[in-house]
C-alpha cells in the first residue's frame, strides 16, 4: 500500500517550522465540535491520528483516549510525544481504520481527521447517541496546484471523498448527518516553506481510486520549473498562496 509507505516515510504532523498564514473562511471548528460532545466521563476513539498532536494539544479531558494509525512509526512518534506530556488517559497504538479491532458499543466519541474510515466499523463500535466528528481532504484542495502539476491526492477521483463519506455514513445507519465545506486560504512565506509543506503531505501524490501509478519514489518527484511558475502566479504581499478545501462530517448513531 503506497499510502503506508509515504506516512512511513513521513512519521509525524509537526509543521510548526513552516512559516505561514491561514485564513479560515468558514466557521467550523473540529476541536470545537469534540469539546461540546465531550465530558469527563466520555471515550473517544482518534483514528489516523499521526504522531498524536492533535489528540495531546486540543483533545479534551475525559475518562479514556484510544487514539491509532496504521503506521508504525507515526505511532512511535505518537508514544514518545506522549512520554513528554505525562498524561495518563491516553493510549496510542497501530490499527487499520479499515480492520476495526475496538469494542463494540464501547466509545462515546469517535473522530477521524484527514484519514480513511469505515462507517459501518464506526458505527458498531459507537455507544447508541454517540457522536462520530470527521475532517478530511476534499478533491479540489489546492486545485490550481494540481491542474498545474497534473496530478494530486485525489485528481483522478470521479466523486469526491467527502460526498463517499457523507453517503457511507447515511448508509450504516447513522442519523443527524450534516456535511460542512472548510474553506481557507494559506500564505507561505518563502517557496522552501511551501516546499517543506509538499514533501510533507500527500497534496501532489496520486492517491487515487483510480491511479495506477504505484511508484512512490518517482510520484515523490516535484518538478520545480512548474512549481516556480505557481508561485509567480500566485503571490502576494501576505505571501504564496494556496486556497485550500476541506469538510467536516458531524454524525449520531
Amino acid at each position: 500500500m503506497r499510502e503506508l509507505e509515504f506516512y512511513n516515510k513521513i512519521k509525524n504532523w509537526d509543521f510548526s517550522m513552516i512559516n505561514y498564514e491561514k485564513e479560515v473562511l468558514t466557521n467550523w471548528d473540529m476541536n470545537a465540535e469534540i469539546n461540546k460532545c465531550a465530558n469527563e466521563y466520555s471515550k473517544i476513539l482518534d483514528l489516523g491520528t499521526g504522531g498524536g498532536e492533535k489528540v495531546l494539544k486540543y483533545f479534551p479531558k475525559c475518562k479514556e483516549i484510544l487514539a491509532t494509525d496504521f503506521s508504525e512509526e507515526m505511532i512511535k512518534t505518537a508514544n514518545f510525544n506522549l512520554k513528554e506530556s505525562n498524561k495518563d488517559n491516553i493510549t496510542f497504538r497501530v490499527m487499520d481504520n479499515l480492520n476495526m479491532d475496538t469494542e463494540e458499543n464501547y466509545f462515546d466519541i469517535v473522530t477521524a481527521r484527514h484519514t480513511c474510515i469505515d462507517a459501518k466499523q464506526i458505527y458498531k463500535t459507537l455507544k447508541k447517541g454517540g457522536k462520530l466528528i470527521i475532517r478530511g481532504v476534499d478533491k479540489l484542495d489546492c486545485w490550481t496546484l494540481k491542474l498545474m502539476f497534473n496530478k494530486g491526492q485525489a485528481f483522478n477521483d470521479i466523486k469526491p471523498i467527502s460526498q463517499v463519506d457523507y453517503e457511507n455514513i447515511i448508509n450504516a445507519g447513522f442519523k443527524h448527518v450534516e456535511l460542512i465545506p472548510i474553506h481557507t486560504r494559506e500564505y507561505y512565506k518563502t517557496k522552501e516553506d511551501l516546499l517543506a509543506l509538499l514533501l510533507k503531505t500527500p497534496i501532489l501524490e496520486d492517491f487515487s481510486e483510480v491511479s495506477n501509478n504505484n511508484n512512490i519514489e518517482e510520484n515523490r518527484k516535484i518538478d520545480m520549473e512548474i512549481l516556480d511558475k505557481y508561485i509567480v502566479d500566485n503571490k502576494n504581499e501576505k505571501g504564496i498562496l494556496l486556497i485550500r478545501r476541506y469538510y467536516g462530517i458531524v454524525a449520531e448513531k
